[in-house]
């Protein structure tokens, strides 16, 4: 097995199978935060050095970015389906080989806690019967499948992010394929009361607001509005949408600053390089992604948030901007710091 000089995540003991079981007892999307780390540079089997801090592998067949398609990675894979099968394959069998538990569900309740997923994250084709091709060449048999779950994000390689997602697409794939795996989407995620689809997984809750609700006043549906109904999606998957408000799945429509105020918290036991701690900040407190677009400083306090050079300052500004809003400040002094 591949070894580390540091413990093992005990959060990585938790099978992503198992997540996804609890979120469909719960009656509920499973919710799911975008990678923000990749491992695309690494000289040395990324899977095999990540295998021991994280729940699963995931290839990305999504990024559009022209140096990823350059190399042949990211969305030029969706090209490719018998390579990325064979990828998958041979990283499952190189987690097995190490010592990893690889046998899907047969390892949600792996005793050493060494259950570990593979999944494949794609985007889709102008001919959807390509990605279908895609899926089933991936997929392998059903039975034994080759992935644990999938990721869709309904748009081609060409399509912009201001280009609303595919539903077609959407509704197409997870109707012929949410029965034999876990699918999320991805793409879209702006707040829970917005999404474009409907499910018995994803209620209204009474304590979500918004200015832009899709519901009508009395409650009903607005009828000009046409929302596919996908019982077989199992969850959401968010980016950006989270970068500006890590509250999103809590129901919140704009970034409170509750989230703020944990977000420096961790800052203060773990501190972050400064100019990425602030690069997060101006994103939490801009405007958000969704129908409010209301912001917790302005364009002149995110400005005068980027030219400070300590995090003393940092702390400080917000302090002063919370204050003249008769708020609490950041560091709460029941915290063990």
């Amino acid at each position: 097995m591949a070894s580390s000089t540091r413990q093992e995540d005990p959060h990585a003991r938790t099978h992503p199978l198992k997540v996804f079981d609890v979120a469909k007892s719960q009656g509920r999307y499973l919710y799911a935060c975008a990678p923000m780390v990749r491992y695309s540079k690494s000289c040395r089997g990324p899977h095999r050095s990540a295998a021991p801090f994280v729940n699963g592998v995931d290839l990305n067949c999504g990024c559009p970015q022209s140096w990823a398609c350059a190399e042949t990675l990211g969305a030029a894979l969706m090209e490719k389906s018998e390579l990325v099968r064979d990828m998958v394959v041979a990283t499952r069998q190189r987690l097995r080989d190490d010592g990893w538990g690889v046998g899907k569900e047969a390892d949600i309740e792996n005793a050493e806690g060494k259950g570990r997923s593979v999944s494949v994250k794609i985007r889709v084709h102008h001919d959807l019967r390509k990605t279908v091709d895609f899926i089933t060449t991936v997929l392998g048999d059903e039975h034994n499948r080759n992935i644990d779950w999938l990721t869709i994000h309904p748009r081609t390689r060409y399509t912009q992010s201001t280009v609303p997602i595919n539903l077609d697409a959407l509704e197409l794939l997870t109707n012929m394929f949410g029965d034999k795996l876990p699918i999320l989407v991805s793409g879209d995620v702006f707040t829970l009361s917005t999404l474009p689809y409907t499910s018995h997984l994803l209620q209204q809750q009474p304590t979500f607001t918004s200015k832009a609700n899709w519901l009508e006043s009395n409650g009903e549906p607005n009828p000009s509005i046409i929302q596919p109904h996908l019982p077989k999606l199992a969850g959401v998957m968010s980016a950006r949408a989270l970068l500006a408000n890590p509250a999103l799945f809590a129901g919140y429509e704009t970034c409170p600053w509750d989230a703020v105020d944990v977000f420096m918290n961790n800052v203060a036991r773990a501190p972050l390089p400064l100019k990425l701690g602030i690069h997060h900040l101006t994103e939490m407190c801009g405007a958000g992604f969704g129908p409010d677009r209301s912001a917790l400083l302005n364009k002149k306090e995110r400005i005068r948030l980027t030219e400070f050079r300590n995090w003393i300052d940092v702390i400080n500004f917000i302090d002063e901007v919370k204050q003249e809003k008769g708020l609490k400040p950041i560091i709460r002094s029941d915290v063990d710091l």
